[in-house]
């Protein structure tokens, strides 16, 4: 039970189904399929389109997707839905340019956009509603016009020069010049064509004729290397989720090229020690994370890529041979060598989860990367482009290395955590590279501490990168001091760490228990 006189939010109760989401509008258009009939994935595939629309700066159909699909029983379904890179990027021609980096702005950062087929793709599998109904609400609100919420307006007033070198982006997202703010209105009459254009035609509304061809010519107007015979070969996967066991549950998450292999490496190391409530000190338990979480991205930085390029030592690295190297390197009174992460930070990705009548669980995280992504938009279509092809690596040989129709290092991840053969927690948290952290620490305090969900997501973060040991403002100074005295160089962010949503599942009661973050505008509701 919660302290009533703190100021923080009851769990969602429910009986019959629930959605927990990053905005209020995209949870309401998720309960409202629910309620006239639709599973989770009509659920989450309409509250995905929706919020294409209310966070712009976090998500769209120019971006990526992944999605881990539990039915009422069995193992997760897993489904790649990354975009790759053009036919025509050999690592070789960007060596021979002096390109060193692919930075956030640039077409090189773009890869194919693989969020429609993946909806399609999870929609004809599983959907049970017309394809087109799912999209309408998104529609409606492109072409009236979405209200900015306060965290909306708080990333907006941040990061607005990721999208104003590009005058097609900036007369959308700031028009008339001025930037908007919170409860201000912003249109998407393109976006809104585009999307009716793939409620009609399917995957070809987007991936091949106008919309494709007006991506390209951008693109290729910029320096890009992207053909409409890359749009038109981009295609989804279904692939085996990993797992590994905590506390009795099993894990489960999509596999590289995707960084949830970093988050099992890091509940590897946790099992080996007490972690229950009163077991360590706060401090502890941060410093416990802090290295964990260098030695997993260590190994990510390394030897992550796309399975279909490079061979990625999935066994090795979820042995308790690794895990027990680990544990013996860290010293609870002292900081290792901090590990610094070849890719810039970013937090910038919706996640949503679902659970129907009948028990069966979506699992949902559809980004653009960097706020606003590439802050590319392709002028007739309104798509705005994501930027995750800036993970790439200009380095021949590099596990990571830029190639044809190759897929990037994802730090997207959604999460689901089963038990005996059922879902009972589809889980994911957002915050780009603090993902893999963050699924850890979360489950820590749900599994190890007996926190609810909301509860879970509403404590104090932390993360270990780049040589530093951020700390959110709710960890306490006297904490801070420990820590610092401990070897580690603390920072204050400026933007909260991620954000995160789940749904617990009773299976003897029945009832439903949901948590959405308070770190963005979104709820949890179910009925």
């Amino acid at each position: 039970m919660r302290d009533f006189h703190q100021p923080r939010r009851s769990l969602a109760i429910a009986g019959e189904a629930m959605a927990a989401t990053s905005h209020p509008l995209a949870t309401l258009t998720a309960i409202d399929v629910l309620r006239r009939g639709g599973n989770a994935v009509d659920a989450a595939t309409a509250a995905s389109a929706l919020l294409c629309v209310v966070e712009p700066q976090m998500t769209g159909i120019g971006g990526d997707c992944f999605v881990l699909y539990s039915p009422r029983a069995g193992l997760p379904k897993a489904l790649n839905g990354s975009g790759r890179a053009p036919a025509k990027a050999q690592v070789s021609w960007y060596v021979d340019r002096g390109i060193k980096e692919i930075t956030s702005r640039s077409p090189h950062a773009v890869t194919v956009p693989g969020a429609v087929d993946a909806w399609l793709t999870l929609h004809a599998e599983y959907g049970t509603k017309e394809w087109a109904t799912l999209l309408q609400p998104a529609i409606d609100l492109a072409e009236a016009g979405m209200r900015l919420a306060p965290r909306v307006a708080f990333d907006f007033a941040l990061e607005h020069a990721q999208f104003e070198h590009d005058a097609d982006a900036t007369k959308i997202l700031k028009p008339n010049g001025k930037l908007p703010s919170v409860g201000d209105t912003l249109k998407f009459p393109a976006l809104a064509a585009t999307l009716k254009r793939i409620a009609r035609d399917g995957r070809k509304g987007f991936y091949e004729g106008p919309v494709a061809q007006d991506i390209v010519a951008k693109l290729n107007a910029l320096g890009g290397l992207h053909t409409v015979e890359d749009f038109a070969a981009q295609r989804s996967e279904w692939v085996t989720p990993i797992s590994t066991d905590y506390r009795g549950y099993d894990v489960f998450e999509c596999p590289p090229n995707g960084q949830g292999l970093a988050a099992l490496m890091m509940l590897r190391v946790f099992a080996g020690y007490e972690l229950g409530e009163g077991k360590l000190s706060e401090a502890d338990r941060i410093h416990l994370l802090a290295e964990t979480a260098k030695a997993a991205y260590a190994e990510r930085d390394t030897v992550f890529g796309d399975p279909a390029a490079v061979k990625v030592p999935v066994e090795r690295l979820l042995s308790e041979d690794w895990a027990r190297i680990v544990r013996a390197a860290i010293r609870m009174d002292r900081a290792g060598t901090p590990a610094s992460l070849e890719f810039a930070e970013h937090k910038h990705t919706v996640y949503l989860c679902i659970v129907d009548r009948d028990r069966n669980c979506v699992s949902f995280i559809n980004s653009l990367f960097d706020t606003f992504g590439a802050g590319i938009m392709a002028p007739q279509s309104g798509v705005l482009l994501h930027s995750r092809g800036k993970t790439f690596r200009t380095v021949p040989g590099h596990p990571n290395a830029i190639a044809p129709n190759k897929r990037p290092l994802h730090t997207i991840i959604p999460g689901m955590l089963m038990k005996g053969g059922r879902a009972v927690m589809p889980f994911g948290v957002m915050g780009g590279h603090y993902q893999a952290n963050g699924h850890a620490h979360y489950l820590s305090q749900i599994l190890d501490r007996g926190l609810d969900p909301q509860a879970a997501a509403e404590q104090p973060r932390s993360f270990a990168i780049d040589g530093v040991l951020q700390l959110e403002r709710g960890v306490t100074e006297a904490i801070a001091d420990d820590l610092a005295r401990r070897g580690h160089k603390i920072v204050r962010p400026e933007k909260p760490l991620g954000g995160a949503q789940a749904i617990w599942i009773d299976h003897a009661t029945g009832t439903l228990t949901g948590g959405s973050d308070p770190r963005k505008d979104g709820m949890a509701l179910g009925y």
